[in-house]
């Protein structure tokens, strides 16, 4: 090939970098799990100790249905009605759970491969409060405010997943709420979704709602696109009597299940990061042995969600390092016991699009992701200590998470990409590389450009008006808003869903105005 036609034309192959990408630089489930902060002795140590614990100690407040099913299993109670899990149960709750499945979407493109070290990011919270998208004034969340955050995430290519981000707070009513959150979200987005579910008596309605949008209940057990997740521990060492209800009601209904432990370091937790890292992966172990005695083909993902606290107000931080370093360590633990894994990560403290924003959140999911957390929760849009989210915030992230998926890849050293006869070539020849087809090639394969994020020079941006990256976040956030709707559940369903329901989020809200 000569040097003229391998160059065709710079300007030519620059217009084409708009096109579809067949070979993208980032995709759902890139592979982490590269940075381990503990060492293979430290590792083991953490699990002897959980193990430990769980034979021992135990845990408090286990419902009957557990009591009876883990006492079936060789399990027992101490003196002081403990619930105590012999080391061979749960050794055998981990090599026997099930790996190696998806989290499906409503629709299969956005089937989420949760195996090995598979990374996937999602939103996250259930925070009490949203930064208003037109005065930026913090106030409480709303039914509304929950579906316009699943519509944003339903557009943005690096948030996989949609966990429920704010309470609808302007339902009173658990059930009511519970059922209209499962609507909200599902509405929003056709990608995979989890939310809780406040009291057992509101799971039936919940399966009932997820039954008739896939179809038929077999329809929905076969590629359930809906996780109930369960903090079934107060901690310390102490079961959830109510989240337990809700989490073996779950699993019988189809529901795969994500098993939550979220202990504050010095408050509920040993203020130790260790300490804490060892109750936390013990009190999720115990909810994996409930789980699988309630159905052995449950889809259960081990969580362990250990937060900080500021020791010096009591109050929890999520965004300094200990934080970071605590969640890596966790899905270092999922890695370690090869079990499908979630972490929380990217709950910084900061209250908008700032610095301390930006340096904290990246800090910690990009911790988790490269520890190899199958699911990165609270990597987009939340703020503020979990206490509010921005629907500004999804679209900023997006840019965040593609560059932090980016890194995942890592350099990939092979011989095609080290391109040592092209260096050859180019130092014999034109001395560089920019005119290159393998250049124009790789600019799309290889390297990740934001959609907000701004690369122009300083003179290009301040005469385009010097408007801060939160500014244009907030524009796209509105487009969005006022133009998709998706319209994945057919009308028909819709219709039927309303007729049977108490669906509080209105037809035309939802884009369908007939």
């Amino acid at each position: 090939m000569t040097s003229t036609a391998r160059r065709r034309g710079r300007k030519q192959r620059l217009s084409q970098t708009t096109e579809p990408v067949s070979n993208p630089p980032v995709w759902p489930g890139v592979y982490g799990g590269r940075f381990k902060p503990l060492s293979p002795e430290e590792a083991a140590l953490v699990e002897e100790t959980a193990l430990t614990l769980l034979e021992t100690l135990g845990l408090s407040q286990a419902i009957p249905s557990m009591i009876d099913k883990v006492l079936v299993a060789g399990g027992s109670l101490s003196s002081d009605n403990r619930l105590l899990f012999p080391r061979a149960l749960v050794q055998q709750s981990i090599t026997e759970a099930k790996r190696n499945f998806s989290l499906c979407g409503q629709t299969p493109e956005h089937d989420l491969d949760i195996s090995q070290a598979r990374v996937h990011m999602s939103s996250g919270g259930a925070a009490p409060g949203v930064f208003d998208l037109e005065t930026g004034n913090y106030r409480d969340s709303t039914l509304a405010d929950l579906y316009d955050a699943a519509r944003i995430v339903d557009q943005m290519d690096n948030i996989h997943h949609f966990s429920r981000s704010v309470v609808a707070r302007d339902i009173e009513d658990n059930a009511v709420m519970d059922l209209n959150t499962a609507y909200a979200c599902l509405a929003g987005t056709s990608k995979h979704v989890s939310i809780s579910i406040s009291e057992p008596e509101n799971v039936p309605a919940i399966a009932q709602l997820c039954y008739a949008v896939a179809g038929s209940e077999e329809a929905f057990r076969a590629r359930p696109f809906l996780t109930v997740m369960v903090c079934h521990v107060v901690p310390p060492m102490r079961f959830a009597e109510e989240a337990c209800e809700v989490l073996e009601a779950a699993i019988l209904a189809g529901f795969p299940v994500q098993l939550i432990s979220a202990g504050q370091a010095g408050a509920t937790s040993p203020a130790t990061i260790a300490g804490s890292l060892v109750q936390a992966v013990a009190e999720t172990l115990a909810g994996l042995v409930f789980a699988r005695l309630v159905d052995p083909e449950v889809k259960a993902i081990f969580a362990p969600k250990p937060l900080v606290a500021d020791l010096r107000t009591g109050s929890m931080c999520g965004g300094g390092g200990e934080q970071a370093i605590l969640m890596a360590g966790a899905a270092q633990m999922g890695r370690h016991f090869d079990l499908p894994t979630s972490s929380i990560a990217g709950i910084t403290d900061a209250k908008c699009l700032d610095a301390q924003y930006g340096a904290e959140k990246s800090l910690a999911v990009t911790m988790a992701a490269h520890a190899g957390s199958n699911i990165v929760t609270q990597a987009a849009g939340m703020q503020a200590s979990l206490l509010g989210v921005s629907h500004a915030a999804y679209v900023s992230d997006n840019d965040m998470l593609g560059n932090i998926l980016r890194t995942l890849r890592g350099v990939e050293a092979t011989p095609e990409n080290i391109a040592a006869d092209l260096i050859a070539e180019v130092c014999r020849g034109e001395g560089h590389y920019l005119g290159e087809q393998h250049t124009f090639n790789r600019m799309k394969s290889d390297y990740f450009y934001p959609e907000i994020g701004d690369r122009r020079t300083p003179r290009e941006w301040h005469e385009d008006g010097s408007r801060p990256v939160g500014d244009i976040a907030r524009d796209k956030a509105r487009e969005i808003l006022s133009s998709q709707f998706p319209q994945h559940i057919p009308d028909d369903v819709d219709r039927a869903l309303r007729a049977r329901f108490d669906i509080r989020l209105t037809r035309k809200q939802t884009g369908r105005f007939s």
